[in-house]
């Protein structure tokens, strides 16, 4: 068989290889080549079809000639193309990779192996694989990719040690209840984040990554992706961004303040006092609205679509309905209102005088606090129901 003969398709498709194109005429051809003699060769009914993002230099010609199925997105970027192109597979099981010949098509054996195990998404380690002369900037091999993938496993528990790695296999059925959104680079991350949360059965397998075989440069931007990438690791992880910092100024505020309210304390030559207190307060007030932000925007997320249902979520509203809300919310309020009389008082026992601010302080700080955070505690149990109606 000649290495650009197109394999029979037989009734059932099982595996689709799809590629996103942007003119990639230099190298679509090689990989498509390479795709169709590995379907002939372990004889694997497969199919290879390419999502086009309007490519102009022919490479659309070149797919169709050696039998793939090319599928016109009009809508730029990534995630559209490989959306497109998965929305048109005939496979239960899909293997995506890039067109520019740095991924080997012959390596989809291993894919479909594990994904006839029964796995739900199959990645590729390239640092288990091989990570060839040129194939990987240094910034990306040594810093980027290590530093991003640690992030993704911190907050997402993934089992992997390559998120970026662009050559993974997955069944068609799991991308569908993945439901994913994202339209550019972001939309590979956001397959790895859904599947975790989904509780998908993932592996990974070792896969070789060679230099890009285009003569132009590619389109990924090291510093501008990057950062894409920690952005949206961040907008999908409340917890990290959200709930764990406002915990820990809580944590943090309440403990200086409470060392302060009795009076000054003092560690060595530094005396701290009623203005610290101040800032401890300060704390506690970010750090309480930071958790109720993470509450905020889970609960978003998942009325938009844009992440799974959360049992423990589920859990919590059952717990902190909006009557337990008010009533929380009443008490902090009559400590604060509590605290703004006593105060008063003090000033009164003066004939409304000069005070000793660093005595009353240790008063009105207190109130002030427990009076902004019950009139938030109000507001925001009032907004998280209106969001919990659409999760409902």
């Amino acid at each position: 068989m000649t290495s650009d003969a197109v394999p029979r398709l037989e009734s059932h498709v099982e595996l689709t290889v799809v590629m996103p194109c942007l003119n990639e005429a230099e190298t679509l051809g090689t990989c498509i080549k390479k795709a169709n003699e590995t379907f002939a060769q372990h004889g694997i009914a497969g199919e290879v079809v390419i999502g086009d993002n309007g490519s102009t230099d022919g490479s659309q010609a070149i797919a169709t000639s050696l039998g793939a199925r090319v599928i016109a997105i009009p809508d730029r970027g990534y995630g559209n193309a490989l959306r497109g192109a998965i929305a048109a597979a005939k496979g239960t099981y899909v293997l995506m990779g890039d067109s520019d010949d740095s991924y080997d098509f012959r390596e989809s054996p291993k894919f479909l192996t594990e994904l006839r195990k029964g796995y739900d998404l199959v990645m590729g380690n390239r640092f288990r694989g091989g990570i060839q002369k040129g194939a990987m900037p240094p910034l990306h091999k040594y810093f980027g990719n290590p530093v991003l993938t640690f992030i993704g496993r911190l907050f997402f528990r993934a089992p992997f040690g390559d998120f970026y790695c662009g050559l993974r296999g997955f069944r068609k059925d799991a991308i569908e209840r993945m439901d994913l959104r994202s339209t550019g680079m972001e939309y590979a991350y956001e397959m790895i984040v859904k599947a975790t949360m989904l509780n998908m059965k993932m592996t990974e397998v070792p896969t070789p990554l060679w230099p890009d075989g285009r003569s132009r440069p590619p389109h990924l931007r090291s510093w501008r992706d990057g950062w894409r990438t920690l952005r949206f690791m961040l907008l999908y992880s409340p917890r990290w961004l959200f709930l764990y910092p406002g915990l820990v100024l809580i944590a943090l505020g309440t403990v200086v303040g409470g060392l302060l309210i009795p009076g000054p304390l003092t560690i060595g030559p530094v005396k701290f006092d009623a203005h610290t207190l101040l800032f401890a307060a300060a704390a506690v007030m970010v750090g309480y609205q930071a958790v109720t932000f993470a509450v905020f925007s889970k609960t978003f997320a998942i009325t938009a679509g844009l992440m799974p249902p959360d049992p423990r979520l589920d859990r919590l509203f059952r717990v902190i309905t909006l009557e337990t809300g008010l009533a929380i919310a009443a008490v902090l309020l009559a400590l604060g209102f509590g605290g703004t009389l006593f105060a008063l008082t003090i000033w009164g026992g003066t004939g409304f005088g000069p005070l000793d601010y660093a005595k009353v302080m240790r008063v009105t700080i207190p109130a002030v606090l427990a009076l902004v955070l019950g009139f938030q505690t109000l507001m925001n149990s009032f907004f998280v129901s209106l969001l919990g109606l659409g999760r409902k």
